[in-house]
């Protein structure tokens, strides 16, 4: 077994990179060296007193605005990126961070996948990361997990695969600023639209990663992908922790995407998000349904929460990323995500 505990530096103290600080913090093996922040409300303040857990006989971590004061070689094993959901957005932190011969597990959604729809910033990347002797990958709940790598798996046990459809109902409630401006939760209708048409509202990002993922492991081609997005509005107001949406405006975004093959659409998408559904009367969940032989249905009722999903799986994708290859990864390429009871250190080799 390792004998020095797994350091760990996390760049981004929002709602997922703290809720990851909170989760290391419960297990053993394991230490936050550094955070790295540019938030008024933390810079300079303890992690621990920001997240209001008691610090206990640990070495203290004061937030730091400036990464080359969090991240330097031999400051850490490993550095969870949580700021972006753009491969080109965060490129210039993850390039950063490989230089200093640090492995990488982003939250970017596009970074699950991200040769689908950057390729050269892919190549780019495995090319840094092995240069440095160093891993990255991208993960999360959803890309990561539901809607693509669960949906693998499932495939498995398929003599024959004809169609996939994937469906996440699910709440946004648990994440933080940059997901409700993704998905326009609070503003107008006619600002919506206006949004939709000239590209400035995201959406869900990670249809085009999830089914590039699912093709490639189960060996389709894709002519191309389609998306569409359509607002959710609210007739009650409704408050989540990071965001708020009055009666009439929008609560979230119902997405659906189709993977094309052979001109049909084979890869379906349904993904309606919003916060407070619940306050609806909408009932959460994750379906997948594979037509082929035998048929594959699978039901999780509530869904499985995205906050703790996402904070979930890239702490306990830990491990695997420090024991792989150097270079570029995904979800793949590593041994199946599991959580962590023990000491970390004998996950690694």
């Amino acid at each position: 077994m390792r004998k020095d505990n797994v350091k760990v530096a996390i760049w981004g103290f929002g709602a997922m990179g703290s809720g990851m600080a909170e989760m290391l913090l419960t297990k053993k093996g394991v230490d936050i060296v550094g955070v790295c922040d540019r938030h008024d409300s933390r810079v300079g303040k303890s992690m621990f007193e920001v997240l209001g857990v008691e610090r206990g006989d640990r070495a203290d971590v004061i937030i730091n605005a400036d990464i080359e004061k969090v991240v330097y070689p031999g400051a850490a094993d490993v550095c969870l990126c949580a700021t972006d959901s753009f491969t080109a957005k965060a490129f210039p932190r993850l390039k950063y961070v490989l230089e200093q011969k640090i492995n990488v597990v982003s939250t970017a959604e596009q970074m699950a996948y991200p040769q689908a729809q950057e390729p050269e910033l892919a190549k780019q990347l495995d090319e840094i990361a092995k240069a440095n002797g160093v891993t990255i990958l991208g993960t999360g709940i959803n890309p990561g997990l539901i809607m693509d790598l669960l949906v693998v798996a499932l495939t498995g046990c398929m003599t024959n695969l004809e169609h996939v459809e994937a469906k996440r109902v699910n709440s946004l409630s648990p994440f933080g600023h940059t997901v409700m401006e993704e998905q326009g939760v609070g503003i107008s209708m006619e600002t919506f639209d206006a949004g939709v048409k000239d590209g400035t509202l995201a959406g869900h990002v990670g249809f085009e990663e999830s089914i590039a993922m699912i093709a490639d492991a189960v060996g389709w081609e894709v002519d191309k992908v389609e998306t569409q997005m359509k607002p959710i509005q609210t007739d009650v107001d409704r408050k989540s922790p990071h965001g708020f949406a009055a009666a009439g405006s929008v609560a979230g975004v119902n997405m659906t995407g189709q993977g094309f093959v052979g001109g049909q659409p084979i890869i379906d998408m349904i993904h309606p998000q919003q916060i407070e559904p619940e306050q609806v009367g909408v009932n959460t969940g994750d379906y997948i349904v594979l037509k082929g032989s035998p048929e594959v249905n699978m039901a999780i009722t509530p869904e499985v929460e995205g906050g703790l999903g996402t904070i979930a799986m890239c702490v306990n994708m830990i491990p695997q990323v420090i024991n792989a290859d150097p270079g570029l990864v995904t979800m793949l390429d590593l041994p199946v995500p599991r959580a962590i009871q023990g000491d970390m250190r004998d996950r690694i080799k």
